[in-house]
């Protein structure tokens, strides 16, 4: 039996993964922007009057959410899809929401004979579109294997990271803590080198030569400098998703006594930008807390 996905939130992930699964299984889509759902029509993606008529007849249901709260109405909402999936069918949560709220989840779709296979990706909205994620995945045997071939399809490199719905959760909030920290420290080495007159462009292309290179500063250095143009960087990441990880982050490291004190302090930067209505803007314009009025 072909395998029909079903795909709730076409946003700036859900939208390429969706486009990216129609090229070898049948996707329905729905968002509530029915613009969003228009552009997925486009892809080769089944549009769907309601999260609950894209579910119904799916054997996986793709989620990508904003937090834990969209994860329960998704679920559980006035058009929330438990009612109608048949058991045995898979939840495939791909957003970041935290461990606890995965696993207590989890044990709620357990007692509706569901599968939640807990795979939170990264990447960005392009490698989404192409097939070229990381996804860690916290999933029992059985539900692990069910959604491997939609996960294959998805990811260039897929870890389980263990048997548990969160084990995915946990490993991503390791990977959040380095990319909200790795952010905020090239915001301030990049505001640094403009303060010290040098030509940022410059800097950028001398310190992805050498040691101080990472994924971070090569792919949000660029847009960093475009945050204090009259339009802004191009919002590829939200600066607010980093308050919202940077808080699970926060949350798990309290829950376990362990102090991450540079964690900590990045969170600050992203708290301050958002508190000055930078939460829709890329996440690379956190150099503008840094150095509010460029170099």
């Amino acid at each position: 039996m072909s395998t029909t996905i079903a795909v709730l939130g076409l946003g700036a992930m859900g939208l390429p993964m969706a486009t990216r699964l129609a090229e070898k299984f049948t996707v329905k889509g729905f968002d509530i922007n029915p613009e969003r759902s228009a552009l997925a029509e486009g892809s080769g993606v089944t549009p769907a009057s309601s999260a609950r008529d894209a579910a119904t007849g799916s054997q996986v249901v793709l989620l990508a959410v904003r937090n834990s709260v969209q994860l329960e109405e998704a679920l559980y909402g006035a058009d929330g899809v438990v009612e109608v999936l048949q058991p045995g069918a898979i939840i495939l949560l791909t957003s970041t929401v935290g461990i606890d709220s995965v696993r207590a989840v989890a044990d709620k779709l357990a007692g509706h004979g569901l599968h939640l296979v807990d795979a939170p990706i990264s990447g960005g909205p392009v490698r989404a579109g192409t097939g070229d994620l990381l996804i860690v995945v916290g999933a029992t045997d059985e539900a692990f294997e069910a959604a491997q071939p939609v996960l294959e399809h998805l990811s260039s490199t897929l870890e389980r990271m263990g048997p548990r719905p969160g084990d995915g959760q946990a490993m991503k909030t390791v990977n959040q803590l380095l990319c909200g920290v790795h952010i905020a420290a090239g915001a301030e080495a990049m505001a640094l080198a403009g303060a010290l007159g040098l030509d940022q462009e410059v800097v950028l292309r001398t310190l992805g030569a050498g040691a101080a290179a990472s994924f971070m500063l090569g792919d949000r250095g660029p847009r960093m400098l475009q945050a204090y143009d009259a339009e802004g960087a191009e919002v590829r990441s939200r600066l607010d998703i980093f308050v919202k990880d940077m808080g699970i982050v926060g949350d798990a490291a309290r829950a376990i006594g362990l102090a991450t004190p540079v964690a900590a302090a990045a969170e600050q930067l992203y708290l301050i930008g958002q508190a000055n209505g930078m939460g829709a803007s890329d996440d690379s314009s956190v150099i503008r807390v840094v150095a509010p009025k460029g170099a």
